[in-house]
């Protein structure tokens, strides 16, 4: 039996501040990494394309794990889960402090993903499991704070820590905040998940290697030297094996990844809404610094502190827009969002010229702030039209494709950029950009629209 019925108060309390600042701190460790590529390429003499397989490796572990989520909630206490996670991050983040070589900084990444790509679905539908269903909106707003504040705001704090001391000094800092966490999860931590065993399925795990597979194929696109004969191979083997995994859940009794959540229509367009929304989200992070550094000709830092405005906003109205929800309703919150992504991409895809350092900042706050209205309020409308025992499926498949759809984003981005190579992209570069994610917001529109509107109801 969960102990889920022993949450209120300051228990209750205690046990959502605990989750969230774990998870943020590992959040944070999965976007922040890129500020420190030049003082790791130097330290171990190491390339570009090497240094990148901290960040790419880190996104394909994670991306697998992702779905085994749901069978560890279903098996192991979420105690247990909890602290293991938390001990793997943190067994992982020491590895790479002492690492006196690249390889071992990789491992260390490694079993930080782990512990990441468990904990990110399992957040959400802990969170989820444990809050009435007519406050989930408020919920879930919080937990946006997680999900995309840690993403916009990662890059900006190893920027101040990397001012101030060694890149060790970025992997101490999360340590000695996921230690202090370890011990307080002894005291705040309970089992609020049933356990129901059963059986894993080797056979579906082992496909899941086809996700890395596209995943990898993907991230490839736009960069110099590709093989492509192989990485063709790759994706048809890999899409082989995603076909496979996706004909084994639907024959299995117990499915690793219960993919008939799909067939729920409310479920599906939350998916692609959240999908659709963290796409945003992401390409703005890493393609409005290469227009301000490549059109506008300013400084690597002054572009990374461009974000900051954008961050806050999107800090900010992440819990307002969850509680918004719960009072007027998730469609009215997912069109105000979606109307906010689409005017910012439609400003720039459809004004003709080159955009200033001061204009281009509040597009990204219009932008970023429009992910608020979006991307928690999907996930919670989407959890809302399952069954309670099918939430951790319904979360781990919106985790899993949220990350392949931003993935695939960025993808889509890099290449338009790179038609001449990125480091000389043109503003006509930019501009195509900017068209093909506007033009992709009017499908993320038109599904908010065709959305019917949440009954609320006690859990």
């Amino acid at each position: 039996m969960s102990e889920s019925t022993s949450l209120s108060g300051r228990a209750r309390f205690w046990f959502v501040a605990t989750l969230l600042t774990g998870t943020f701190t590992m959040s944070i460790s999965q976007s922040s990494l890129s500020t420190a590529y030049p003082t790791l390429m130097r330290y171990f003499s190491i390339s570009a394309s090497t240094v990148q397989w901290l960040t790419t490796g880190f996104m394909l572990i994670m991306c697998i794990m992702m779905p085994v989520s749901p069978w560890l909630l279903s098996n192991i206490g979420f105690k247990s889960l909890f602290l293991s996670v938390l001990v793997m991050f943190d067994i992982g983040t020491l590895l790479i402090i002492l690492a006196p070589s690249f390889p071992l900084v990789l491992l260390g990444r490694a079993l930080e993903a782990i512990g990441v790509g468990i904990l990110f679905p399992s957040y959400q539908t802990v969170l989820l499991t444990i809050t009435p269903r007519d406050q989930r909106g408020g919920a879930m707003g919080v937990a946006g704070l997680v999900m995309g504040s840690a993403l916009a705001v990662g890059p900006i704090i190893s920027g101040i820590v990397l001012r101030f001391t060694t890149w060790q000094g970025l992997f101490i800092v999360f340590m000695i905040i996921i230690t202090l966490v370890i011990l307080l999860s002894f005291r705040t931590i309970l089992d609020v998940m049933d356990k129901v065993p059963s059986h894993l399925d080797w056979l579906s795990v082992i496909s899941l290697v086809g996700f890395i597979g596209v995943l990898y194929v993907v991230n490839e696109v736009g960069q110099a030297g590709v093989n492509w004969p192989l990485n063709w191979l790759i994706l048809a083997i890999s899409i082989l094996l995603i076909l496979f995994f996706g004909f084994r859940q639907m024959r299995l009794s117990e499915p690793l990844l219960d993919l008939r959540v799909f067939a729920v229509g409310q479920f599906n367009a939350s998916v692609w809404l959240t999908g659709l929304s963290y796409i945003a989200l992401i390409v703005v992070t890493i393609v409005f610094p290469l227009y301000y550094q490549i059109i506008l000709g300013v400084s690597p830092f002054i572009s990374g502190m461009a974000l900051v405005p954008g961050a806050v906003f999107l800090s900010l109205l992440n819990p307002v827009t969850g509680r918004l929800a719960d009072r007027i309703g998730f469609k009215k919150v997912l069109l105000i969002g979606m109307c906010m992504i689409l005017v910012g991409w439609g400003i720039l895809a459809l004004i003709p010229g080159k955009f200033s350092l001061w204009a281009m900042m509040p597009i990204a706050m219009l932008i970023e702030g429009g992910n608020a209205f979006v991307m928690m309020p999907a996930v919670t409308l989407g959890a809302d039209a399952l069954p309670k025992e099918k939430i951790s499926h319904g979360t781990a498949v919106i985790t899993t494709m949220r990350q392949l759809l931003g993935s695939t984003g960025v993808a889509v981005a890099t290449l338009l950029l790179s038609l001449g190579g990125v480091a000389t992209a043109t503003l006509g570069n930019f501009h195509i950009v900017f068209l093909t994610f506007f033009i992709l917001e009017i499908i993320g529109l038109v599904l908010a629209l065709s959305l019917k509107e949440k009954k609320q109801q006690k859990a």
